[in-house]
């Protein structure tokens, strides 16, 4: 992904010149590989925080509503037929 350090922007390759000149402000641009957004490199060993409480609270509420409405398809199909 091209980079212009003088307008501090990513360009699209197709809108880079052909001598490899930012069409803003003419300077050269830089080829950046596999960085991501904001220039920081990511930790191989850096743990992930946990999941916060009320998410878990809410997945399990969300488990045990898609299960009530399960058992209410079954008793539905069973009466249906």
């Amino acid at each position: 992904m091209p980079w212009c350090p003088a307008c501090e922007r990513f360009l699209s390759p197709p809108t880079v010149r052909a001598d490899g000149t930012c069409p803003s402000c003419g300077r050269p641009v830089e080829a950046v590989r596999d960085q991501p957004p904001g220039g920081a490199k990511p930790a191989e060993d850096e743990e992930l925080p946990p999941v916060p409480t009320h998410l878990k609270i809410l997945g399990g509420a969300l488990a045990v509503y898609l299960g009530y409405r399960f058992l209410q398809g079954v008793e539905w199909v069973i009466h249906r037929f």
